[in-house]
């Protein structure tokens, strides 16, 4: 950035010797004398100078581009890294939509600002310096207007400036609250259909989307406003010194040169250099909305690192080494806080290969412990340990190597269902697959669908029904080679033909030698495994 910055104040600075080129030129002219340098000479040195600004403004615009787009991409990482670490379990935090908005649109409002605001702030700070000293140099008077206008600009341009930050946040949440709500219509839609409220939610999206329309156009209302604030002032500098200088020239003035009456070539280099003095300010009213939008995406992403989250155990990458041996899972005064209430876990032992249920009323705790067991949450007190190790940062990664976690609303990529069961694995072993289907008696849903198991599945598992989004979810923890499966309600909402489909495909991974660890309120699922274990109600 700071050879961004250097290449573009010495672009803007260059104007001084073409300036004074052309008013060397034009006095000659008008005094009926040869120029300096020569017609030629000085045609030749204005279009090399010409060309040096041109390419200075090209590479600092360029380069600072390229800053901008770093910026953005460590921004994208950061967020998305802290945002994969994050428990899905624990309380508060944003909706997918609003994150989405943040990574996809908002932080964009960054590359201006990095591009073009701070070169434009760069240059103020320095070229009306340079400009306002030459001018000086030859005429105080000048000097005196640029000095007078000059500050003018920037004090006002701080008063509209505060307004154009509060609009740029209210446009900037505006814009995210309304993705979150045609996010969360989107998934109620069907719902919204049976209680017949479409009109009332498409009134109140309409209403939504006119809030959004008006922050926005009171965000350009300002910018708008600035805009007509610096070029008043500047066309009203630029008039008084142009006329101080004609009626100078006329013999009119007498004062405010040095030394002897301002020549024609210092008057026609003043008039040149002007309009420079404020062009700075011009570049910087034009990006101030820039700086505005950038400040209240910066407020979001602060707001966002110092909110309190529940992260998930691990590093967030893949182990080095994976889990080996055998596996027991042991639990010891396990306890769990979230929204003003603990719950207490009883101490637990599960063996090698023994298919476990976790039973109790609703709000007992069963997802929690699920979810604590898979190191998706962080205990409040007690520890938990695989084998003879502690389920902690430095084993989570590993931990999750080994296990498959089958939820109750399962998450299926806008993906084929090859990529599906396969996940990152591109060189996908169809012998594996078609195991993994039949283990988890998904093999029927693969055959009805019309190009089978390269058919492509939508984000909410479009083509196929919950239980087979289930077994789908199972066949992906067998192709894994997954040593545990969790399983989170497995046979929730499902009718019993399902269910029993259901059941079956869990029998069979345990049959295979995988500990199974599902928390359920289905009797049926219960008399199926090895052991029940009951969580109490939490007061």
């Amino acid at each position: 950035m700071v050879v961004s910055v250097t290449l573009a104040i010495l672009s803007s600075l260059l104007w001084i010797p073409q300036a004074w080129l052309v008013a060397q030129f034009l006095a000659a002219l008008v005094e009926g004398r040869p120029p300096v340098l020569g017609p030629i000479a000085t045609v030749a040195a204005f279009v090399g100078l010409g060309a040096l600004r041109h390419i200075g403004d090209a590479l600092a615009g360029r380069k600072a581009f390229h800053v901008a787009q770093k910026i953005v991409e460590r921004e994208r990482i950061d967020l998305i890294e802290r945002e994969s670490l994050t428990s899905p379990f624990g309380e508060g935090g944003q909706t997918s939509a609003a994150i989405a908005t943040l990574l996809a649109s908002k932080l964009d409002a960054l590359v201006p600002w990095a591009s073009r605001y701070r070169l434009a702030a760069a240059k103020v700070a320095l070229v009306p310096v340079v400009m306002l000293l030459v001018v000086t140099s030859m005429s105080w008077v000048a000097g005196l207007v640029l000095l007078v206008a000059g500050p003018l600009i920037p004090v006002f341009m701080a008063l509209i400036g505060l307004a154009a930050c509060d609009a740029s946040e209210k446009q900037m949440a505006a814009t995210g609250t309304l993705n979150s709500i045609l996010l969360e219509w989107l998934n109620a839609a069907a719902d919204i259909r049976l209680l017949n409220a479409e009109q009332q939610t498409v009134g109140r999206f309409r209403h939504s989307a006119e809030t959004l329309r008006a922050r926005t156009m009171e965000v350009l209302r300002i910018a708008f406003l600035s805009s007509t604030v610096l070029e008043l002032f500047s066309a009203i500098g630029i008039a008084m010194v142009a006329v101080y200088v004609g009626f100078s020239l006329l013999g009119t003035f007498t004062f405010g040169a040095y030394a002897t009456p301002l020549s024609i070539a210092e008057g026609i280099f003043i008039l040149l250099l002007v309009p420079d003095f404020f062009q700075p300010l011009r570049d910087l009213a034009s990006a101030w909305h820039d700086k505005a939008a950038a400040l209240a995406v910066a407020g979001e992403l602060a707001e966002r690192e110092n909110e309190p989250r529940q992260t998930i155990l691990g590093r967030g990458g893949k182990a080095e080494t994976p889990l080996g041996g055998e596996i027991t899972i042991t639990t010891d005064s396990l306890r769990y806080c979230a929204g003003g209430r603990e719950i207490v876990f009883p101490d637990i032992c599960i063996r090698q290969c023994e298919k476990l249920a976790i039973s109790g009323p609703s709000g007992a705790g069963k997802t929690t412990l699920i979810a604590l067991l898979a190191g998706l949450a962080k205990p409040s007190d007690g520890r938990i340990k695989v084998g003879a190790l502690p389920l902690d940062d430095e084993l989570a990664d590993a931990w999750r190597g080994v296990i498959g976690f089958v939820g109750q609303h399962p998450h299926v990529l806008n993906a084929s269902l090859r990529a599906n069961i396969a996940l990152a694995d591109d060189q996908a072993d169809d012998v594996r697959l078609e195991a993994a289907l039949c283990a988890a008696a998904a093999d029927g849903v693969v055959a009805a669908l019309p190009r089978g198991i390269d058919s492509r599945l939508g984000e909410n598992g479009s083509g196929v029904s919950g239980g087979e989004a289930r077994r789908l979810m199972i066949a992906r923890a067998v192709y894994a080679n997954a040593r545990v499966i969790f399983a989170d309600e497995p046979t929730a909402d499902l009718d019993v033909a399902t269910a029993d489909r259901v059941i079956a495909a869990l029998e069979e991974i345990g049959r295979q030698g995988a500990m199974l660890v599902v928390a359920t309120h289905d009797a049926r699922l219960m008399a199926r495994l090895d052991r029940v274990i009951r969580l109490e109600a939490v007061e």
